[in-house]
């Protein structure tokens, strides 16, 4: 049987994030190495062959010999007396590098910079902290910046998008105690410092997956964040592409950065989860 896969065929726990890259280069037996990996989990932790390849998307033929595979280089073992697999312990090997002593900032930069300058002139990674944004992570363009936000500066998250995203999936007591936290003051024509017209704006931010801001934070730039989640599924941190608004319009923005923005988030908050929180925001003493 060859190893070899559609591209639409792909095995379901290996492949997806592959679409996006090229078909020419994409291994089907490494997509089917990691479905059969992927297949366990913790209401999973023994699998027969069968087993696997329902879960992996596979031949039962295939799923035997990838297993039989695995088990001979060290990433799975029989269980006595059984027809079932384990993982081994050998698999923390593969995450080890990721998890050793890096944090979540340490892990938005590359994932910032490849947006940059492609989709955005600058993005960011930034949590709440007694009302502000701090920045941890920034990319920007090389050349002159109308603001530049160096990691440990600090922004009202009032009147950013970045803000908004975090808050908006807080509880409302939460919320308000940030945006009391601080005097709001316009930065612009645009801003909001009503409480109820920045609550209700939350209410829509949390409701759409993200948050826009159009010049309210500073003049001729436009924003689009996402929240990042930590282990426990609380929104501690958020991810921002910020552009000039002479290069696109704001709808165009949202429509190309939006996804990016989410899908970037979505990365580090999966970091955390699968980490089990290893992976996590570092302690407010140290955001400098």
């Amino acid at each position: 049987m060859s190893e070899s896969v559609d591209v639409d065929a792909r095995p379901a726990a290996a492949g997806r994030s592959a679409a996006s890259g090229d078909a020419k280069n994409f291994v089907g037996s490494v997509a089917k190495t990691f479905a059969v990996l992927s297949a366990f989990g913790p209401d999973a932790a023994e699998l027969t062959g069968a087993e696997i390849a329902k879960r992996a998307g596979l031949d039962r033929g295939a799923a035997f010999r990838f297993a039989h595979t695995l088990a001979a280089l060290g990433y799975l073992a029989p269980v006595a007396g059984t027809r079932k697999f384990r993982l081994t312990l050998k698999c923390l090997e593969l995450g080890f590098t990721a998890l050793s002593q890096r944090d979540l900032p340490f892990h938005a930069r590359p994932l910032l910079a490849d947006v940059v300058p492609s989709v955005s002139d600058s993005a960011s990674f930034g949590a709440l902290h007694e009302g502000d944004v701090v920045y941890l992570a920034r990319i920007e363009q090389s050349g002159p910046q109308p603001v530049s936000r160096r990691p440990g500066s600090r922004t009202g998250a009032y009147a950013a998008a970045l803000g908004h995203a975090i808050l908006a999936h807080l509880p409302r007591d939460a919320q308000i105690a940030h945006l009391d936290a601080a005097p709001r003051v316009k930065l612009s024509e645009r801003t909001l410092i009503d409480l109820d017209a920045l609550t209700a704006r939350l209410d829509e931010v949390r409701a759409r997956g993200f948050a826009v801001s159009d010049g309210e934070n500073a003049y001729g730039l436009r924003t689009v964040a996402a929240p990042v989640f930590d282990a426990e599924g609380l929104a501690v941190a958020g991810v921002s592409l910020t552009i000039r608004a002479e290069r696109m319009s704001v709808d165009d923005f949202v429509d190309v950065a939006a996804p990016h923005a989410i899908r970037i988030a979505g990365a580090l908050s999966d970091a955390a989860r699968l980490s089990l929180g290893a992976i996590a925001v570092p302690p407010a003493g140290g955001w400098s």
